[in-house]
């Protein structure tokens, strides 16, 4: 059951930093948002870059921000895979391995002062496993609502007076949010994500340094899971108050 929680919430990750950019693109210029996220644009257009050229791609029009009003990353999708199926999958899983291992040595870099109040807290870590009951399904919804809430806590207990601190948090916003697959490159994303789950799983029958290691990284994993859904959290009351506001304000 570890490695179907690990494959279930790396899929909550992906489809929560997919909302949170989407939710800021409507609130605020998509070119601000991006431009605000331009450190983790870096990082996954690196990774998104390495995986075409691992996968025989030629890489074409690739920029970090874009001539348009969006701003967004862009790089034109090869019109036909040199390796079918295992192409898209790859040139998606690049991207969020380079985040992930970035926000992993921003953590052990600069982390240290949140990451000391986070193991204050029991229940900090998302769960290990995955409900098989509608019990354990609502169980599932108040522990990542307790990994939120005291997510929030630990950060604002933390030495925010030091830059490491404000760095780390600014990154760990950057790095997770874009997490966001590709555009043209999404069911890749999805289906490296499955892909993943699975070859971890093999590998840990192999080897037991895996399932050290998945041990060693749950904590980020549990701190990226919190942040993005504290985000969406908030960033859909706000887009709820600037609706209802703009409602009411037509109204008038």
């Amino acid at each position: 059951m570890l490695y179907a929680a690990l494959t279930f919430w790396l899929l909550v990750i992906v489809f929560s930093a997919w909302g949170v950019h989407g939710l800021w693109s409507r609130l605020v210029k998509p070119r601000v948002v991006n431009t605000v996220l331009l450190p983790g644009t870096l990082v996954a257009q690196l990774g998104h870059v390495l995986g075409l050229l691992i996968t025989g791609n030629p890489v074409r029009n690739t920029t970090l921000m874009g001539d348009d009003e969006k701003g967004a990353p862009q790089s034109d999708a090869p019109e036909t895979q040199r390796i079918p199926v295992v192409g898209p999958i790859v040139t998606g899983l690049l991207p969020l391995v380079a985040c992930a291992a970035c926000l992993y040595a921003a953590a052990r870099l600069w982390g240290g002062s949140v990451f000391e109040g986070l193991s204050r807290y029991n229940g900090i870590t998302i769960p290990h496993a995955l409900p098989t009951t509608l019990a354990g399904a609502w169980d599932l919804l108040r522990d990542s609502v307790s990994v939120m809430e005291n997510l929030l806590i630990a950060v604002r207990q933390s030495d925010l007076t030091r830059w490491q601190t404000l760095l780390f948090l600014y990154l760990a916003v950057c790095l997770t949010v874009r997490m966001t697959p590709f555009e043209g490159n999404r069911r890749g994303a999805i289906g490296a994500i499955l892909l993943a789950g699975l070859t971890i799983c093999v590998l840990s029958l192999l080897s037991p340094r895996v399932p050290e290691f998945i041990a060693s990284s749950w904590p980020v994993l549990s701190f990226a899971v919190g942040t993005l859904l504290f985000l969406l959290l908030f960033s859909l009351a706000v887009s709820g108050v600037v609706g209802l506001v703009k409602t009411l304000a037509r109204n008038e």
